[in-house]
């Protein structure tokens, strides 16, 4: 079994989602950061307006249109703090 990361994307009034990825995409104020299990630690500023992708195991991936806030990477895994987070509408 592949490593996975634990994720929690959290907003402000409420936890968004919780559980485990294989990878978490996000844009930050330096650029597009992927995080792949055992990434070292870093703290980064969400872009405004950004996307949050998280890739599960089995290839199904998850997408967040998120305003404001915070990715933080751990040896725990990786916590996104938001303003707000809703599910991203598919592209057409």
């Amino acid at each position: 079994m592949a490593q996975q990361l634990h994720v929690e994307l959290v907003a402000v009034e409420e936890k968004v989602w919780s559980g485990e990825a294989e990878m978490v995409v996000a844009r930050t104020t330096e650029g597009e950061l992927g995080v792949l299990p055992g990434h070292a630690p870093v703290l980064g500023q969400l872009a405004e307006p950004s996307q949050v992708r998280i890739k599960q195991p089995g290839g199904q991936q998850l997408a967040y249109d998120v305003a404001g806030g915070f990715l933080s990477v751990t040896g725990e895994g990786v916590t996104v703090l938001a303003e707000s987070a809703t599910p991203a509408t598919p592209a057409r």
